[in-house]
């Protein structure tokens, strides 16, 4: 195996990558290093033990040594994988290193490991092409990540050559992309990124609603949903800006978007307000990447002593850098104009501030750096009920009358937040959660 991995170009790992550690204690088994026997054991045990981890994180099953080498093929960013993201297979001299590198990753997929188990007295690769994971729910693994690498492990394993293997890679980047940001859909900033350097890091539990299952609000919903679409097509799109009461579905209305446009080639980043200082950096990352992303930015607003607005305002419009095309940058806020405004910012109030119109100005001039505006407001009674009434319906077992129902809601918003989706919702909850549901 040492020979294998030492002939890999495109697709070298690091010294310590779980493959270049197997293949050098394949080495010393091969070579008869038997001279501390139970270091060999403990060694190769180790190693087992990381497949295992890589395992869980990701939610495979089956033959994990396979899961494990399509897991690299579809994660290594370099050029050759990042063109072919973009255009698929195209023909070139690093298409011979790309080959090369096909054919030893074949060779190790049908690596035997039998010789390995007699000279140490194990068994554990044996159990490995045959394991059997413990059923889990999608909340605890990579879910999005997993599926994409079992359809590639599936394609490698119909493969019956190198070649076919190179075609069965290459039509997987050119489907869902390479890497981090190929295989996921949402993302935020690190939280130890001045102490590691990584700047993103995965979401991997996003949730699966859909703008059909936000109740109302049919012209907002409509309103985002054509600007995201122009955006995923390559037509010019506007940054959003969703405000109004709270509990009104903005949020959710954003979640919504990225499922219902992921499979288009849109992912999103949550940034908070506090880490517009690596903006320019994410932007850097993600410019010439084969894909829309939206930078999300939930419950925006600035104080006026605040001054992160000003950062965001140049990234947004206005820096010498102009904004890629495949960025747009959408906000939830409760206020419209997103900085906190005074009694004293009214033109007919007396302030020494010789320029008051100029101040005015730049807390009004963030908000209209967003081209789409959608207000999102409380409903009356009348269209609370009917939300309240159609979020029952999904549950058979509430068989509540709409008297009962409509009573209870009325005592529910009336001590809780008032009239909103939320609190629709949670009224909904409280009735399943107690069984109250007849």
């Amino acid at each position: 195996m040492d020979k294998l991995t030492a002939g890999l170009i495109i697709y070298r790992q690091p010294q310590e990558s779980i493959l270049v550690r197997l293949a050098e204690l394949g080495r010393r088994v091969k070579d008869g290093d038997e001279g501390d026997k139970t270091a060999l054991v403990n060694g190769v045990l180790g190693e087992v033990n990381r497949l295992l981890d890589i395992a869980t994180r990701y939610g495979f099953d089956g033959n994990l040594w396979h899961s494990y080498l399509a897991f690299l093929l579809a994660t290594v960013e370099a050029p050759f994988t990042l063109v072919c993201e973009k255009r698929g297979s195209s023909a070139g001299s690093v298409q011979v290193f790309a080959e090369n590198d096909m054919a030893i990753f074949k060779a190790l997929w049908d690596y035997d490991f039998a010789p390995w188990e007699k000279a140490l007295g194990v068994r554990c690769f044996s159990v490995l092409s045959n394991y059997r994971a413990v059923a889990k729910p999608a909340q605890i693994y990579n879910k999005s990540v997993s599926d994409k690498v079992r359809e590639l492990t599936a394609a490698i394993d119909g493969a019956k050559d190198a070649a076919a293997m190179y075609k069965n890679v290459t039509d997987f980047y050119a489907k869902y992309g390479v890497g981090m940001l190929g295989l996921n859909k949402a993302f935020r900033v690190s939280p130890e990124i001045e102490e590691t350097g990584n700047l993103l890091e995965p979401i991997t539990t996003t949730g699966d609603i859909r703008l059909t299952d936000i109740v109302g609000y049919e012209s907002q919903k409509a309103r985002l949903a054509a600007n995201t679409e122009a955006f995923v097509q390559g037509r010019k799109a506007n940054n959003v800006l969703l405000y109004g009461d709270a509990g009104t579905g903005k949020s959710t209305s954003i979640k919504a978007i990225l499922n219902e446009y992921y499979d288009q080639g849109l992912r999103m980043i949550e940034v908070y307000k506090h880490e517009f200082k690596y903006l320019q950096r994410i932007i850097a990352r993600i410019k010439n990447r084969n894909y829309k992303f939206i930078i999300y930015m939930d419950d925006l607003s600035f104080e006026e002593f605040e001054i992160e607005y000003k950062y965001l305002k140049a990234v947004i419009e206005g820096g010498l850098e102009v904004k890629p095309d495949n960025i747009l940058i959408y906000a939830t806020s409760n206020r419209r104009h997103l900085i906190k405004e005074r009694v004293d910012d009214r033109p007919d109030f007396i302030d020494p501030d010789l320029h008051q119109n100029d101040t005015v100005q730049e807390k009004l001039s963030l908000a209209d750096r967003f081209g789409l505006s959608i207000g999102y407001f409380k409903p009356n009674q009348k269209e609370y009920f009917t939300i309240v009434e159609k979020l029952a319906a999904r549950h058979p077992e509430i068989t509540l009358s709409a008297e009962e129902l409509r009573a209870g809601a009325v005592k529910w918003e009336m001590s809780h937040s008032g009239l909103s989706g939320r609190a629709a919702q949670q009224y909904i909850n409280s009735l399943l959660s107690a069984g109250k549901t007849c």
